[in-house]
């Protein structure tokens, strides 16, 4: 019996058509070439045997119509009997996929989610501001010590970095030529002295002898010479009796204020002169001590327009000229100082106006030298509005801007001026007025015009987020 025909027509859709096969017991097409030629794994019509073919892909159900394989396009007339189940169950799961994605079309779009956001509402308060100025510490008083007279340095009296008193013995110059002096000073008025009652008395006598005719008047004017020369070697010795005492009381260098002393220039055994341009020693008073604080005049300027305008109050407590210290470490320095006095004549370099502050400093934690940021009471802010530094933004340009919820429940940009930074909020100076919610989060999900929803905050939340702030 023969075989029944598994395909009608193979045809090659190229250039050069292949011969029609019939009677071919196998359906599995094994290979297509590339020259256009159609393979079968059985029943070759000449009955030879296929060489070195191998099995590309089966072909087990194909409706009529046109399949591609290998780079040939081949038509396949008939369908290959024994195969309706596998083109039934393709055809239905190939429909149901055709609906499934036309249901999935016809479906309309879902309308996107309103945004949630949080806000927080403007509600002016009484500001205290301050301004932060940085500043250095100078010594209360300083005190260069210098020899007053020449001579050889035998002792030195103190140590190095300790604290003195004033008119304590820091040095002692080699006094033995200037007790010398002394001695000779004193050596030289005894002797005159000792010639003035002898002078004195012959000007006596020749005064009156001379109303006798019995001395010339020559003898007469040499004797008061010579009284008024022995009155002057008086007088002269005593000064330079006294000026080698004051000489040798320079001989023993001391402390002219109380403080703390510091390095020594020189040793024993070093020469000094009087009035050296280089200091034995220094000492500096450090409690109370200095604060050196630069100021623009610029700022003062604006603070006294502020203050004639009413934007800022000034109590009249005392504590309106307090000032606070921040020392390196940023930690707060224990006690206030007062502004002393300010310069009256500005920097031409800076523009700038230097302020004196005086600190008690009695555990000397201040020391000369040091940079400090000064906080200054300018006075208070009646009506000032805080809001979060996240609730603000900049444009491209720079300028300050905040995102706000309106009555309509839709977003608007409101553009601001900034006054200055207050911990982690900003301090706004015009462009929110009170009673305006400012959005604090989700701002990167909305844009101006969009209806918003904000979202309900837990009272206890914000009580512990502002008592944060408030004790940052």
């Amino acid at each position: 019996m023969a075989a029944r025909p598994c395909c009608n027509v193979v045809q090659c859709l190229g250039d050069q058509p292949v011969a029609q096969t019939e009677n071919v017991p196998s359906f599995k097409i094994v290979y297509v070439n590339k020259v256009r030629s159609v393979a079968i794994s059985k029943g070759h019509p000449q009955g030879k045997p296929l060489r070195e073919w191998r099995y590309l892909a089966k072909l087990y159900s194909y409706q009529i119509g046109t399949i591609q394989y290998g780079g040939v396009l081949i038509r396949m007339n008939k369908r290959i009997p024994g195969c309706g189940l596998y083109i039934i169950a393709v055809s239905v799961l190939f429909a149901g996929l055709l609906l499934s994605a036309c249901e999935q079309k016809k479906e309309a779009p879902k309308s996107r989610p309103v945004p949630e956001v949080t806000t927080m509402t403007v509600h002016p308060e009484p500001v205290a501001l301050t301004t932060e100025l940085p500043g250095r510490v100078s010594a209360y008083r300083t005190a260069e010590i210098r020899p007053q007279v020449n001579g050889l340095i035998i002792k030195r009296l103190f140590t190095e970095g300790s604290y003195v008193k004033e008119g304590q013995a820091l040095y002692e110059i080699d006094p033995a030529p200037f007790q010398a002096a002394l001695d000779n000073a004193k050596a030289a008025l005894v002797r005159s002295r000792a010639q003035l009652p002898s002078i004195q008395s012959r000007a006596a006598r020749y005064k009156d002898l001379l109303a006798d005719r019995a001395v010339s008047q020559q003898d007469y004017d040499d004797a008061e010479a010579a009284l008024a020369q022995i009155k002057a070697d008086i007088q002269y010795w005593k000064t330079s009796m006294e000026t080698a005492r004051i000489n040798l009381g320079y001989c023993s260098i001391s402390a002219p204020i109380s403080g703390r002393i510091g390095k020594s220039a020189v040793t024993e055994g070093a020469i000094v002169t009087a009035y050296q341009p280089v200091a034995l020693a220094t000492i500096r008073q450090l409690d109370p001590i200095y604060v050196e604080v630069p100021e623009s005049r610029t700022a003062m300027l604006r603070l006294k327009q502020r203050l004639n305008t009413g934007t800022i109050v000034q109590g009249e407590s005392a504590d309106k000229n307090t000032v606070s210290l921040l020392l390196e470490d940023n930690s707060a320095y224990p006690l206030k100082g007062a502004i002393q006095f300010s310069e009256v004549n500005v920097d031409e370099t800076t523009g700038s106006v230097t302020m004196q502050i005086i600190f008690s400093n009695p555990q000397q934690v201040l020391l000369p030298g040091m940079f400090v940021r000064a906080r200054i009471n300018e006075g208070v802010n009646p009506k000032g509005i805080l809001v979060p530094q996240e609730a603000i933004s900049r444009d491209h340009k720079g300028a300050p801007y905040a995102l706000l919820v309106n009555a309509e429940s839709k977003v608007e940009v409101k553009m601001l001026t900034l006054d200055r930074a207050m911990g982690n909020k900003w301090l706004v100076a015009s462009g929110l007025v009170a009673g305006d919610r400012v959005i604090l989060q989700g701002r990167q999900f909305v844009r101006p015009g969009m209806t918003v929803k904000v979202a309900t905050v837990p009272s206890d939340s914000q009580e512990s987020s502002s008592s944060a702030e408030g004790d940052a």
